[in-house]
């Protein structure tokens, strides 16, 4: 793959529309634009700071129209006319109990978000469900490996659907970014071709959404069978009781009571783009961004390998240590995670720090947005051309997701949906 900077334009004959959860500042909905889905409605809400900053670039780029600033609770129900509703929604606590006014004997104790996508899905149904979350959802919680995901796989089954995930690894599709997220798709029943008949095996690695889209290595393992067939409640209650390995692979598919999980291998693009790809020209990048030569001690310490004894709070004191770090981080390689810390001048192990002809410097917002594949100074300003501060763009890129993935699986959708007009 070679690197081409991205672009934003509404597609001129959508094949559907699309709902937009969680927002951010905007990866689902540039991904979808580009692989033809008109995105009609948009929620995002950061409840733990009053200036809604992501928001403002959302409503600075896409415009105010169908986009919503609120608690997600608030939202009263998706637009009758949504096809595919989609979001990078945040990895909480999903345990559940009875309650006697809530349907079905459900109740959400901590996992509130996910029971807002479930409630959203029951009022419109959309044809699809396209979510992302962090891989650890997959063995959540500690005493309980799996719970979490069981009950999500159980409760949105039981609307109607059959549920896909795939943990990926972008930089393994050709990405600049080793970022690795578990993507979550789910189709209709009713939606789905009129001879379609399950097999597990065949969809993992053949014709679901994401074998199509993101393709791996066909293998002759066997697939593991997760019994859910016993009520969200009862699951909530006794699912790998005592914290045992999560039975959840890295890919697998949902239907009809059983899920089918397997470990599986990515077809690799044979010319991915890499870190030093996407970087500046010296000229182009500010002072602030570069490393004085008597703070580069600091930075690499803070990279190295380190054994430090600490204190518990009840007195104890114990080691805590840290491997060693990529110092500087190679323009060879893809790039590692990028995280909601990585702005600012403070030297911190998990900043990238790259070494260029001129020295050794931090990445620029330009060159985080590059990472996650978005258009160059896509977080620069918001609504009313007030400058966002580098910090906050450093911020939205942590939690963003890479673009062309949600292309990819966008186009595979785009495929399904125009097959099922027909």
């Amino acid at each position: 793959m070679t690197f081409e900077t991205r672009t934003y334009s509404e597609p001129t004959e959508p094949v559907g529309n699309v709902a937009e959860l969680f927002a951010g500042v905007g990866g689902f909905r540039i991904g979808l634009a580009a692989a033809g889905w008109k995105t009609v409605f948009s929620n995002q809400w950061e409840p733990s700071t009053k200036a809604q900053h992501a928001s403002n670039v959302y409503a600075a780029r896409f415009g105010e129209d169908g986009h919503t600033n609120v608690d997600v609770a608030t939202v009263e129900a998706l637009p009758k006319d949504v096809d595919l509703l989609v979001g990078g929604f945040p990895c909480q606590d999903y345990s559940v109990a009875k309650s006697a006014n809530a349907a079905k004997g459900l109740e959400g104790k901590k996992g509130v978000l996910w029971w807002e996508i479930l409630r959203l899905v029951q009022g419109q149904k959309p044809k699809f469900v396209f979510l992302e979350n962090v891989d650890r959802l997959l063995k959540s919680p500690t005493k309980q490996r799996g719970r979490d995901f069981a009950i999500m796989l159980k409760t949105l089954g039981a609307e109607g659907y059959v549920i896909e995930w795939r943990v990926v690894n972008a930089a393994e599709y050709g990405f600049a970014q080793r970022r690795i997220r578990v993507f979550i798709v789910a189709r209709r029943l009713d939606s789905l071709a009129r001879d379609w008949t399950f097999d597990g095996k065949v969809e993992i690695y053949k014709s679901g959404v994401l074998a199509r889209a993101l393709p791996i290595h066909p293998a002759d393992e066997a697939l593991k069978q997760v019994d859910l067939s016993a009520d969200a409640d009862v699951i909530s209650q006794d699912f790998n009781v005592g914290g045992g390995k999560s039975p959840f692979e890295n890919s697998g598919i949902y239907f009809g009571g059983t899920a089918h999980t397997v470990k599986t291998l990515a077809v690799k693009a044979a010319n991915p783009v890499l870190l030093g790809d996407v970087v500046l020209p010296d000229s182009d990048v500010p002072e602030e961004y570069w490393i004085p030569a008597d703070r580069l001690p600091e930075w690499e310490y803070l990279k190295g390998a380190k054994s430090i004894e600490r204190t518990h709070a009840g007195g104890g004191t114990y080691n805590y240590s840290e491997g060693k770090m990529a110092f500087p981080d190679l323009l060879t390689n893809p790039s590692r995670t990028i995280l909601t810390g990585e702005g600012g001048t403070s030297p911190s192990r998990f900043k990238h720090i790259i070494k260029t002809e001129r020295g050794y410097r931090r990445l620029t917002p330009i060159e985080l947005e590059r990472l996650n594949g978005f258009p160059d100074g896509w977080t620069k300003t918001g609504p009313n051309g007030e400058t966002i501060s580098d910090v906050r763009r450093a911020f939205f890129m942590g939690n963003a997701l890479v673009i062309g993935l949600i292309e990819k699986v966008g186009a595979v959708l785009t495929a399904d949906q125009r097959a099922s007009r027909n």
